[in-house]
């Protein structure tokens, strides 16, 4: 059976080496010293490491069931949810108004990677909760904020998001469900929506659906959805629990993988709701929670990589399988174990060097939506939207293509069940689909993004990176390992770029046949980036006479690898695109 053990010490290495949170002008960072973090991070470690990880299996292997309309979770998860609720975990980030702690985003983001890398299937109970408190947070009334959140962000209520209907997923101008306007200022709420995540359980006392959904007067297409609160139990005046709603769950989608959570098609049958937001716009209301949820699937992605590395990891030390070709390095034992042999190490090279990557990535993303949150940075906000679709896309294909490394690596084992990498393999898969798939978020990259603000920000980017490479080019260390690669990955970014603007105004075919190239390509220059900076970091620690030099030195090995030979498939990236749309778009849809 896999294990998890938590990565406190490379999330305290990312949060004060590199990013230097204590130290830094956003409100409320000045309270996340090291032993500040250091508490947060080994509570949540203990949550992860001894109730979350051992219930992964088990939530794989018993998935959910629905009886008479009641959906029942897999054993021991309604005590696991329990713990996660009296550690106020699920309220970590959210606004001690009403009884959340009040910790920054990105302490969210840390602990959250524990959690998925523990057991996905779980997390994602309070993590749908999780972008349901934000939207009524930031979209919802006063009295609906008293009303639902603070039973919400204590965990004995949950939430849920209803977007997808059977004959639409991302083109949802196309939904059909509807809301009629009431004389007492609600409205009935119907139709159907299908794989909902979290849409029926028996973890809480009562779970309250977010729902898109078209109100009379709205026209056609986006212009005329509207966000509506529908909660499962009605609730009454004095904040108890009232009549059940005429919502339920009509069905469990049998899936590929994250079997321990109930993906649900739920029935709105003439459902009390209550529009949050203004009337039509409630796509406007969805979207401004997008660069966060976006960010929690990328996360979700490298996560699932990461544990699956972990565990690839210690059945490389321990299998033993041939021996070393320039000498025995294990002459007691019948064979070597296969961590000596060049291309197993190259494959575990790869996984290690991409969570820990994208783990930094992603920490400085949710360090932009803090900046933009907490302190009105227009500056972080526009920067972060930008690279949203580079962290969902690419760190949810990278963690999917780590989980199969991490499965090879075990050889025949791994394709059992037995040893579990199979899971991993199959939980991460969902992340590259849902939130978008990562098609639309290539396109959204190119289509939109590129062009925002006037190319402002993406230039902005080009210039971060172009003076953090002047500034520190006085390390010749950095300079020969890091910076020189990444200056030559970030030349072929702006390559890329400059063809889509020369070639994809007179024909868009040359620029969306290369978003996902150029998606990936941005990736790549973004882990290199991370890369230099955690080098940076590793070098004056050494230099500083750290206690623990061995962390430090592998530090900078494993980023050497990534710059040798991860960051240079920008260059084919950059090929890719620069063919243009004609082998794409030539051939006649009936040929294919």
């Amino acid at each position: 059976m896999p294990t998890y053990t938590a990565p406190v010490k490379d999330m305290q290495f990312i949060l004060h080496d590199v990013l230097n949170v204590a130290s830094s002008d956003i409100p409320g960072y000045d309270e996340l010293d090291r032993d500040t973090t250091q508490a947060i991070l080994d509570e949540a470690a203990k949550l992860s490491e001894n109730v979350l990880a051992p219930l992964n299996k088990v939530g794989d292997e018993q998935g959910c069931k629905l009886e008479n309309g009641v959906v029942t979770t897999p054993d021991g998860f309604k005590d696991a949810y329990d713990q996660m609720c009296a550690g106020g975990w699920i309220g970590l980030d959210c606004d001690p108004e009403y009884g959340g702690q009040g910790m920054p985003y990105l302490v969210q983001s840390a602990v959250g990677e524990m959690f998925v890398s523990a057991n996905m299937a779980f997390n994602m109970y309070q993590g749908l909760s999780h972008g349901a408190i934000s939207a009524i947070q930031t979209h919802g009334s006063p009295d609906q904020k008293a009303k639902y959140l603070p039973n919400m962000i204590e965990g004995k209520w949950s939430g849920t998001m209803n977007l997808t209907e059977p004959h639409c997923g991302t083109d949802l101008g196309l939904i059909r469900t509807k809301a009629e306007p009431q004389d007492d200022g609600s409205y009935k709420i119907t139709g159907s929506k299908i794989w909902i995540s979290a849409g029926e359980h028996d973890l809480t006392d009562n779970i309250i659906h977010l729902v898109l959904a078209k109100a009379p007067g709205g026209g056609e297409g986006t212009k005329g959805i509207s966000l509506f609160i529908v909660p499962k139990f009605m609730v009454n005046e004095d904040g108890s629990l009232g009549n059940r709603n005429a919502v339920s769950c009509g069905g469990l989608e049998h899936k590929m993988g994250i079997h321990g959570n109930a993906t649900c098609v739920m029935n709105y049958d003439s459902a009390t709701g209550y529009l949050i937001g203004e009337l039509h716009k409630g796509m406007r209301a969805m979207f401004t929670m997008m660069n966060e949820a976006r960010l929690g699937v990328g996360l979700q992605g490298y996560a699932q990589g990461a544990v699956a590395y972990q565990n690839a990891l210690g059945f490389a030390r321990e299998r033993l399988q041939g021996r070393e070709v320039k000498g025995v390095q294990n002459p007691d034992g019948p064979a070597d174990p296969i961590i000596v042999h060049p291309d197993v190490r190259r494959n575990l090279l790869m996984q290690k060097s991409f969570v820990e990557g994208a783990r930094a990535f992603t920490f400085w993303g949710a360090n932009m939506i803090d900046a933009g949150h907490r302190k009105n940075d227009a500056d972080a906000e526009a920067m972060v939207s930008l690279l949203t679709p580079v962290i969902k896309g690419f760190l949810t294909d990278k963690g999917f293509d780590t989980t199969v490394l991490a499965q090879q690596t075990l050889g025949g084992s791994g394709f059992t069940k037995e040893w579990g990498l199979e899971q991993f393999v199959r939980d991460a898969r969902i992340t590259m689909i849902y939130e978008g798939t990562n098609g639309i978020q290539s396109l959204d990259l190119v289509g939109r993004k590129l062009a925002m603000n006037g190319g402002k920000t993406i230039m902005a980017f080009f210039e971060m990176v172009k003076t953090y490479i002047k500034e520190n080019e006085g390390n010749e260390a950095l300079k020969a390992n890091f910076l020189d690669p990444l200056k030559k990955a970030s030349k072929d970014l702006q390559a890329a770029g400059m063809y889509f603007m020369q070639n994809g105004m007179k024909n868009p075919h040359n620029a969306l046949s290369g978003s996902y190239d150029f998606m990936h390509l941005f990736g790549h220059v973004c882990l290199g980036l991370m890369w230099a900076k955690m080098a940076q970091a590793s070098y004056s620690a050494l230099e500083n006479g750290t206690s623990d030099p061995e962390f430090y030195q592998t530090k900078i090995e494993t980023g050497r690898f990534y710059m040798a030979r991860q960051l240079p498939a920008t260059a084919l990236h950059l090929s890719r695109i620069e063919t243009g749309a004609d082998t794409v778009m030539t051939l006649d849809a009936a040929n294919f």
